[in-house]
């Protein structure tokens, strides 16, 4: 056998391969002799076919055999040779293929083309410029957490003495029955609270339920817009039951000093736990800085440092990130069977683009972390294990026999460095403090902010009413 090596890119390698005559005439023999051993040919006894019949009988079945027999083996040694490490499956391409001979008359040409890890020279990593920004807290922010506060503490008051009115949040059983659609499985909800009157709610529940009573019964239906946010019922029409519960009015208390002492937290007086909650802003303000610096110091470092990255590791990625993706619609209940293919090949091909900067950014890390001398000693690694068995509110060996089990432990060791070297990258660059922009508004097309939707109505159901 002999081969030599051509450079395509800093990616691919073309190997050229020549497999000796004698090596394809030996195995052509071993092949013949196997298939003339159990060969069934009309004429001739089972095993008893002249080779030269058996041959010519059968002669495709005895060229892929041989082929398969020596290629891959023949492959392997010449990338040893070369001392090639592929990062995928080699692609084996034979020169003529439709008229080798295995027979050993001629060598077999072939080439393969092998794709492999560049050769990355050290990162410029150090002196990148950053601004520093704080997003200052407003009081209505603090306003906000109040109110969500107090909103979790409400309490639903029974009214006995009238029926429900706009304002009133009425409890109900709930069951539905899609018009026209006799299989279709109908809508059940148990103890649903539905606030008459609220913007999020279906206005033919207002409508149809002020004026009822605890334990009265309520037949009503719903038609459903075409454009209604939920598919399972957007230009439906659904005949609904309602056993009223009870009806009630949501009282929440007033956010006032007494209120701010109750809540058993040691605050003095509402001021003093608006104080407090903006002291918690302000430290959140300032962590959420310094992420966005280290996201921005690995974004300028993917900039500066231009190289090819290989596409099978840009697939591989790209393939992680398509799995993730079809795992936060299953949870949102979507039927993964009933997607199209074309939107989860776009879906692909737009995550290739995060794919591609994700390994390269690993792969700067990488060369940074050598440069930097960066690793993870044994008391970092058992203190982050500490850190995650405290999140999870498991013990520490039960968390590391987890690791262990699942292959894990060493991805938490990658991580960990990783996060040491970011650290090493924003410590060598000129960083500066600046006044607070909203980053997410940008004149980068890749950083202009992503439309929202607009809010549509929700079923009082949601479980009942989901896709």
């Amino acid at each position: 056998m002999a081969s030599e090596i051509k450079e395509i890119s800093p990616t691919r390698r073309e190997l050229h391969v020549e497999v000796d005559a004698a090596s394809i005439k030996d195995a052509y023999g071993k092949i013949s002799n196997r298939y003339a051993k159990g060969a069934n040919i009309p004429g001739f006894r089972k095993g008893f076919a002249p080779l030269d019949v058996v041959r010519m009988r059968y002669k495709e079945e005895i060229k892929q055999e041989v082929l398969q027999l020596l290629l891959p083996d023949m492959v392997a040694s010449a990338i040893r040779e070369h001392g090639l490490q592929p990062l995928a499956e080699p692609e084996l391409h034979i020169e003529n293929v439709e008229e080798v001979k295995v027979n050993g008359s001629e060598p077999i040409k072939l080439h393969v083309h092998i794709e492999v890890m560049p050769e990355i020279p050290v990162p410029d990593y150090k002196g990148i410029e950053l601004v520093r920004r704080v997003k200052p807290v407003e009081n209505g922010e603090i306003d906000d957490m109040i109110a969500a506060r107090v909103g979790r503490e409400a309490a639903l008051i029974p009214v006995e003495d009238r029926p429900s009115q706009v304002g009133d949040t009425v409890v109900a059983d709930l069951e539905g029955v899609f018009d026209n659609e006799p299989d279709a499985e109908p809508i059940k909800a148990e103890a649903i609270e539905i606030k008459l009157g609220d913007e999020l709610i279906e206005p033919s529940f207002t409508e149809n339920l002020v004026g009822v009573n605890e334990d009265e019964e309520k037949e009503f239906t719903v038609s459903y817009a075409a454009d209604f946010s939920s598919q399972a019922l957007a230009g439906k029409t659904v005949h609904y039951k309602a056993k009223i519960k009870s009806v009630g009015v949501m009282e929440t208390p007033e956010p006032d000093d007494e209120w701010a002492r109750s809540l058993d937290e040691e605050y003095e007086s509402l001021d003093d736990l608006k104080k407090k909650l903006r002291a918690d802003l302000e430290t959140y303000a300032e962590a959420d800085a310094d992420a966005r610096i280290r996201n921005n110091a690995i974004a300028k470092l993917i900039e500066k440092n231009v190289f090819e990255v290989p596409n099978a590791l840009i697939d591989n990625q790209a393939r992680n990130l398509l799995n993730n993706f079809a795992q936060d619609l299953q949870q949102q209940g979507v039927d993964l069977n009933k997607v199209e293919n074309e939107f989860l090949q776009m879906a692909f091909s737009q995550m290739r683009t995060q794919a591609e900067r994700d390994v390269r950014g690993a792969m700067l890390l990488e060369k940074i972390a050598e440069a930097e001398k960066i690793t993870v000693s044994k008391e970092e690694f058992e203190e982050e294990i500490g850190k995650m068995a405290e999140h999870y509110r498991v013990g520490p060996e039960e968390l590391r026999a987890s690791l262990d089990k699942h292959g894990e432990s060493a991805s938490i060791e990658n991580s960990l460095k990783n996060r040491k070297t970011i650290e090493a990258v924003v410590a060598h660059a000129k960083i500066t403090d600046g006044p607070w922009v909203d980053e997410s508004v940008s004149a980068s097309p890749e950083d202009e902010p992503k439309p929202k939707k607009a809010r549509q109505k929700k079923p009082p159901a949601k479980k009942a009413a989901a896709d």
